[in-house]
């Protein structure tokens, strides 16, 4: 038998799941202005994922780079969220380098 198909597909769960609470957490702290370089280390981890022999480590640097990836595109959804008061809200965010230039480009969302 081939547990590997289902072994990844519960491990992509996991890594979904962390997604969700890294989403809420990230922008509570860090604010959705952080969003190009979240979206950054997404991409670079799927680019990374082709890179690797083992299919294991591939598949879930696959996995990781499009959650995180996913959840860039969801920290200005999220801060409405936290707006509206549906999560805690935090005035005193950690803003990224270049923040004022960050702050004139439309925030994705699919």
């Amino acid at each position: 038998m081939n547990f590997f198909g289902i072994s990844i597909g519960i491990a992509t769960l996991f890594i979904i799941g962390l997604g969700f609470v890294w989403v809420i957490r990230g922008e509570r702290y860090f604010g959705y202005l952080w969003w190009p370089y979240v979206m950054g280390l997404g991409l670079a981890l799927a680019v990374a994922s082709v890179f690797v022999a083992s299919d294991w480590a591939s598949a879930l640097l696959g996995a990781m780079g499009a959650s995180v990836t996913w959840g860039s595109t969801e920290l200005k959804e999220q801060a409405v969220r936290g707006e509206l008061g549906w999560y805690p809200f935090r005035e005193k965010k950690i803003l990224p380098p270049g923040a004022d230039t960050i702050k004139k480009w439309p925030a994705p969302h699919l």
